[in-house]
């Protein structure tokens, strides 16, 4: 399996040698190092590989983590599920990658603070007539008074509240460009996240 780090940088436009134009996005993937290989036989009881991208002030990090990483001040810890033999210390960089290949990119999604019902969940809102006066956006009855779910307000109640920061996961992206030389990778379509966002983009 083939994996890697990247921070979204922006979008783009690439044209193919057919002529047809199409959206990108470009990703910064600086090299990671392996911090620690983890085996189904061991005593983790799974397979997996975990990396450390960028750099960070050591005096702002955990002395668990610092033990952990040899003393080594990575920015971002991420861990992918894998059978694939590696070692600790060896570096990865976007030549894993080729140009056709393709990916599923995951990462956080732009965060929107808090947000009625009408924003969050599509609700139409109450009537806009002249008789109404305070419930065009309102979220209506949310189950009290003894009728749905006996007086209380069930569990899953679509309300307002924070939204966005969701971890979101797109797939079938495919790879356009890969320049090893800048550390760039442009990937097809859109990744969430905004500008800086830390996104996982493993191959399909």
């Amino acid at each position: 399996m083939k994996f890697i780090l990247a921070t979204k940088e922006g979008m783009t436009r690439i044209f193919g040698e057919d002529g047809v134009a199409r959206a990108g996005t470009i990703l910064v993937a600086d090299p990671v190092t392996v911090t620690q290989v983890k085996t189904a036989a061991g005593k983790d009881g799974y397979a997996a590989v975990q990396v450390g991208q960028g750099v960070r002030r050591t005096k702002n990090i955990s002395k668990p983590v610092l033990g952990h990483t040899k003393g080594k001040g990575y920015k971002a810890i991420r861990e992918f599920r894998t059978d694939d033999a590696a070692e600790v210390g060896a570096t990865i960089d976007a030549s894993v990658f080729s140009v056709g290949d393709t990916v599923q990119v995951s990462g956080l999604s732009k965060g929107k603070g808090f947000a009625g019902v009408v924003k969050r969940h599509g609700f139409h809102g109450g009537p806009r007539t002249p008789g109404q006066k305070h419930t065009e956006r309102s979220p209506g009855s949310i189950g009290g008074g003894g009728g749905r779910a006996g007086g209380r307000v069930a569990k899953g109640m679509r309300m307002a509240g924070r939204m966005g920061t969701d971890r979101i996961t797109v797939t079938n992206l495919k790879v356009l460009v890969v320049d090893v030389a800048a550390g760039r990778i442009i990937v097809s379509g859109a990744v969430p996240g905004r500008r800086g966002t830390l996104l996982e983009v493993v191959s399909a």
